[in-house]
């Protein structure tokens, strides 16, 4: 059974086509990882799906249905986060569960239900103003599963909290996931969607350019090598010279790491280490890389997840 269905989902602003026919389903018990970059249509069509915004064309259906009933069924964890802060945790978790048409006993049961899975259950009187980042992240979350939705939408549940915290709300997502919600959750954290994700479609341009299982999207690149070059300093080096060598496709540096991604057919390890002597750049470590997502997405986008 698919949870979420659309068919040939449209939206324009102008003469701008963020999302372009799009064709997607998600199965029931999946988290599906859905990949972008900024500006290619995943936070707009969220937005539809979410029912916040509108499509020009196109259809959306949720566990069958495109109805009220749809929505009582969506649980939707935002990136940016939506508790309030002179509200107290119990106080904000309330008012959200409250909008399902959650009353009474079973209101305060969820409530506190909620607050536990998310391990907040001690801070019921306490105010978010008073919460680390990785708390409001729990809330925000809380706020969320407390109607027992069948599909939870999570859009960057972890941006910018520590590893501790992000430890706790992956765990979380797979406890979700074993009670039976369906997630689609969104990550500039590649390692994060190779971690927990059961299939990804990567967006780029308003359309999906591949779905499928990590390891069918891993197949599509066979072509290609990851080769990691660890360097003291590379401030001064054009990225654009190195994609010159032959057989280089794509260069990212990061953290002092250049990420080249290169034809296997090609051996030119020596010409890229003798490129980046000549340019005084001083080496550190250099590693060849198995295929993974970070590489799959930069191959099909030229572009790294975390691109701005």
């Amino acid at each position: 059974m698919n949870v979420l269905e659309i068919q040939n989902l449209t939206k324009k602003f102008g003469d701008f086509i963020a999302v372009d026919n799009m064709s997607l389903s998600v199965a029931e018990g999946e988290i599906f990882g859905f990949l972008g970059t900024n500006g290619a249509g995943k936070s707009t069509t969220i937005n539809m799906i979410a029912g916040l915004l509108r499509s020009n064309d196109g259809t959306i259906e949720i566990l069958g249905k495109n109805s009220r009933f749809a929505k009582m069924n969506l649980g939707m964890v935002p990136q940016d986060l939506a508790i309030y802060e002179d509200m107290t945790a119990f106080e904000n978790v309330k008012f959200f569960a409250g909008l399902y048409g959650l009353r009474g006993n079973l209101l305060k049961e969820r409530v506190e239900e909620a607050l536990e899975f998310v391990g907040l259950e001690d801070k019921h009187k306490s105010y978010p103003k008073s919460f680390s980042g990785g708390m409001k992240r729990r809330l925000n979350i809380a706020c969320s599963i407390a109607h027992r939705p069948k599909l939870i939408i999570m859009d960057e549940p972890t941006v910018g909290i520590d590893p501790q915290s992000r430890n706790y709300i992956l765990n979380s997502v797979r406890k979700l996931n074993e009670m039976g919600c369906t997630i689609i959750y969104t990550s500039h954290y590649m390692e994060e969607v190779e971690e927990i994700c059961t299939r990804v479609a990567i967006i780029d341009h308003g359309k999906i350019i591949a779905e499928g299982t990590k390891d069918q999207l891993k197949s599509i690149i066979t072509n290609t090598k990851d080769i990691w070059i660890e360097v003291r300093s590379a401030e001064q080096l054009n990225l654009e010279s190195v994609k010159e060598i032959h057989g280089v496709e794509a260069v990212q540096l990061e953290d002092n790491v250049l990420k080249i991604n290169s034809d296997t057919g090609v051996n030119n390890l020596n010409k890229i280490i003798e490129h980046l002597i000549n340019h005084q750049i001083e080496i550190r470590s250099c590693e060849e890389k198995a295929p993974n997502l970070e590489t799959v997405f930069l191959t099909l986008t030229g572009r790294n997840l975390r691109d701005h």
